[in-house]
Order: C-alpha cells, then sequence, then structure tokens
C-alpha cells in the first residue's frame, strides 16, 4: 500500500468547494435518470428476455456494493479523480493509473452514447449533427462554472421526473396492461441475467460524478456518503417503477426490438398523443445525463494530468470560474468527434466494460480500508458482469486496457 508522492498543495491547481448535499444528490441523479432508462431497457430485455427484472435486481446490488465502497473511499479522500484517487493511494500508482485510463476511456465513450440519444430522439435523418452540436454546447456550460451545471441539472431532473412518474401512472392504468407479462419464462438463463445485468449498469453508474467532484463538495466526508445512498437509492426505485411498467405494457419480446421504449410503452396503454412529450423528455434526460458525464471525465482528466499521467497543460484552472477549463475543452472535443462517428449500442457495451474494471479497482481498494465483505463481493461481481457482456464489448474493452497498460510502463521506464 502506498499513499504516492506527495507534494505541497499549494504547487498543485485547487478546485472551489462550492456543491452542498442537494446539489451533489442532483449531479449523480442526472447521470443516472438520465439516457439509461430511455436506451439501455431494450438491449437487456433481448439478452435477458422475461427475467430482465432479476438483471435490474442484480444490476442494482452490485452498485450498491460499489457505491458503498466509493462512499468509504471518497470520504476518505476528498479530491477530485474518484477511484483513480483511491487506487493510486490505496494500491499503488499503477493500479490508480489503470482506473483512471478505464473510467476516462470508457465514460468517453459513454458521453458519445449519450449524446447519440440526443440526436436521435431529437432528429434521427441527423442524430450524429445534434448529438455533436449538444456535446459542444454542454461544454460551454461546464466551462463557465459548475453552480450553473448544477442549476441546470436540478431543473432537468425535475422534469425527467415528472414526466417519468406520468408514463408510469398512464402505463400501469392502460387498457393493455397485464402484469402477466413479468412473470418468468423458459427464455430465462443465467448468463442472459448476468449480460444484461452488466449493460444496465451503464445506467447506475452515475453515482460516481459524485466521487469524482470531490474536491468541489463542501463538508467531502459527510456530504459524498449520504449523497451518494440518497441518489442511488432515488435511482433505484425510479428504475425498478419504469421497467415494470413497461414490461406489464410490452412484455420482455416487444421491449427487446423497441427503439424508443417508453414512447412505445405510452402509445401502448392507449396514450398515443402523449409520446411525443416522451420524446421530448428523453432528449431533455440525456442531456442532463451528457452534462453530469462530460464534467466527470473532465475532473478525473484534470486529477491525472496534475499528477502528470497525462499532459499537465490540461491541469489548468480558470481563474474567474475556478473549473478544470483545459480539461473540460479537450474531453468536449473529443467526444464530439465520438459523437459524428460512433454507433450508441457497441459505445454502450465498451463504456459497461471499462467502468466495471474501474469499480473493481475502487472495490479492491475499499479492502484496504477494513469491512471487506461488501468490497469484497463488490469486487467479484464486477468481474463477473464485465466478462458477460457481449465478446465484441469484452475484446475492445481488454484492448483498450492493454494500450493503457502500455503507455504506463513506457512512462514509467522513462521516469526510472
Amino acid at each position: 500500500m502506498t499513499d504516492g508522492a506527495k507534494r505541497p498543495d499549494e504547487a498543485q491547481p485547487q478546485l472551489e468547494r462550492q456543491l452542498g448535499i442537494t446539489d451533489a444528490v442532483v449531479m449523480g441523479l442526472g447521470s443516472m435518470i438520465g439516457a439509461g432508462i430511455f436506451a439501455v431497457l431494450a438491449p437487456a430485455a433481448a439478452a435477458a428476455g422475461s427475467s430482465v427484472l432479476i438483471a435490474l435486481a442484480a444490476a442494482a446490488v452490485v452498485a450498491y456494493l460499489n457505491a458503498t465502497s466509493s462512499a468509504r473511499c471518497a470520504a476518505r479522500y476528498p479530491e477530485s479523480g474518484g477511484a483513480y484517487v483511491y487506487g493510486r493511494k490505496r494500491l499503488g500508482e499503477f493500479w490508480g493509473y489503470l482506473a483512471g485510463w478505464g473510467f476516462v476511456v470508457g465514460k468517453t465513450a459513454s458521453c458519445a452514447a449519450t449524446a447519440l440519444i440526443v440526436g436521435f430522439y431529437a432528429w434521427p435523418a441527423q442524430a450524429h449533427a445534434i448529438a455533436v452540436v449538444a456535446v459542444l454546447a454542454l461544454t460551454a456550460v461546464n466551462y463557465t462554472g459548475i453552480q450553473k451545471s448544477a442549476l441546470v441539472t436540478r431543473i432537468i431532473v425535475a422534469v425527467v421526473l415528472a414526466a417519468l412518474a406520468a408514463v408510469a401512472v398512464v402505463a400501469f392504468t392502460g387498457p393493455s396492461t397485464d402484469f402477466g407479462r413479468l412473470d418468468i419464462g423458459a427464455d430465462a438463463s443465467a448468463h442472459g441475467v448476468l449480460q444484461a445485468a452488466g449493460l444496465l449498469f451503464f445506467a447506475f453508474a452515475g453515482y460516481a460524478r459524485i466521487a469524482t467532484l470531490g474536491e468541489e463538495v463542501r463538508d467531502p466526508a459527510r456530504t459524498i456518503p449520504r449523497a451518494i445512498s440518497l441518489a442511488l437509492g432515488i435511482a433505484l426505485i425510479v428504475y425498478a417503477v419504469v421497467a415494470v411498467a413497461a414490461l406489464a405494457v410490452l412484455g420482455s419480446e416487444g421491449l427487446a426490438h423497441s427503439a424508443a421504449p417508453l414512447a412505445d410503452v405510452v402509445r401502448a396503454a392507449g396514450a398515443a398523443g402523449f409520446a411525443p412529450v416522451v420524446r421530448s423528455v428523453a432528449v431533455i434526460a440525456a442531456l442532463g445525463s451528457l452534462l453530469s458525464l462530460i464534467l466527470g471525465v473532465s475532473r478525473t482528466t484534470f486529477a491525472m494530468a496534475r499528477d502528470h499521467y497525462l499532459p499537465q497543460q490540461l491541469s489548468a484552472v480558470h481563474p474567474k470560474f475556478k473549473t478544470p477549463y483545459r480539461a473540460e475543452v479537450a474531453v468536449g472535443v473529443v467526444v464530439a468527434v465520438l459523437a459524428g462517428t460512433a454507433e450508441v449500442r457497441s459505445a454502450i457495451g465498451f463504456s459497461s466494460f471499462s467502468v466495471l474494471v474501474y469499480y473493481a479497482i475502487a472495490n479492491a481498494s475499499a479492502w484496504t480500508l477494513g469491512g471487506r465483505i461488501v468490497p469484497t463481493v463488490g469486487f467479484i461481481g464486477c468481474l463477473v458482469f464485465a466478462f458477460a457482456l457481449p465478446l465484441n464489448s469484452v475484446l475492445l474493452g481488454t484492448a483498450v486496457l492493454l494500450v493503457g497498460t502500455a503507455a504506463y510502463a513506457v512512462r514509467h521506464g522513462r521516469s526510472d
């Protein structure tokens, strides 16, 4: 175990602590109750079939274990970077670097997928162009200060929660609703459940945003654990209600083949006029998720640059807005390029693999703090989910992690 190389605090750029408990919870919710609820249920149903609710429960359990481990580490090390910081200080420099690399690369893919969800819901014929515009606009919002980002996210979360509540009411009271569709059939399989759980983890991983913003949270030892627990708890309730509603109306087969599941739910429930509203809310939700995702990736990039694992120029803090503006611009440009060229489902699978590796390292870091049952089970769950994902996601994710490992070895060899 090592605490890593120490440098005087005054020699490093520092972010300003501006966020309280409410803002921290909202930032987490903005990531979790966003694009995932509109995009992940369909591929998860395709993988798990009628057992998709079991997959949702499994993803929720591992998310809770990861959140518990992350909260313990974040309270001990309230700095920007999340598991990158925890791994470096508890396990050694390489493991911290690997966590940071996995998070930045995986969440960059997640940003691109989320931007494309905005594009496909807003204007399918011009989805990639809309996605690029969305990324650049939200990068500009983040550039001008985290308080503005928190305010925008708060408004978006309120709108999305209200709309999802309306969808649930329509679904539960519609003439085509049949709760018998929740029964588990012969199509259920252990591998399908695990693969669906890994895909659903894409939607639950937003609580990491709270930890990666640790350097900008007031009273972090108290605020971060409470905010993570509250945000995850609210998200779990919302996802469970919406998943039950979708299955009761569409069934697992109809859900698996739906390009816009919640819009199809309200149409099938006899409220076709509400479908355009659902599409509009999907755009708003995805924008909120994208805003928070870009924020989290830029903070981890900032932390890695500050420690010289990425170009040090990216560790600059804006003198007026107190934001890591160069890291934000760099992340925004890369995400915009990916959003103009990538595909949604492949990006989700790759992102899930990389982020599950990130959380495996967070659990391993928490294991060194004591209380080892939770981090041990969380660590195993992350690896099982990661390698149950579609083969192309596993191969691409492994290749990218190996590239990061090679880059670390080259850098480490030069510094010796």
